[in-house]
C-alpha cells in the first residue's frame, strides 16, 4: 500500500489530481455509446472523492 497522505498539501494535491482524472474521463465518453455500467463507474469515482475529502477534512494533520 502507498504511504499515508496527511499533510494539507499533500491532500489538496491528492484531490486535485483525482479530480482530473475523473474530468479526463468524462471528456472521452461519447454519450451516444455510454452503457449504464459506464454512468455507475462514475458515480463510483465521485463517491471515492466525496469519501476522501470527508477523511482529509475530519482527519488531523500529522
Amino acid at each position: 500500500m502507498g504511504k499515508s497522505i496527511t499533510g494539507k498539501n499533500e491532500q489538496l494535491t491528492y484531490l486535485k489530481e483525482r479530480l482530473t482524472m475523473f474530468m479526463e474521463v468524462l471528456d472521452h465518453i461519447e454519450p451516444e455509446n455510454t452503457e449504464l455500467e459506464d454512468i455507475d463507474r462514475l458515480i463510483g469515482m465521485l463517491d471515492d472523492l466525496e469519501v476522501k475529502v470527508e477523511q482529509f477534512k475530519t482527519r488531523k494533520e500529522g
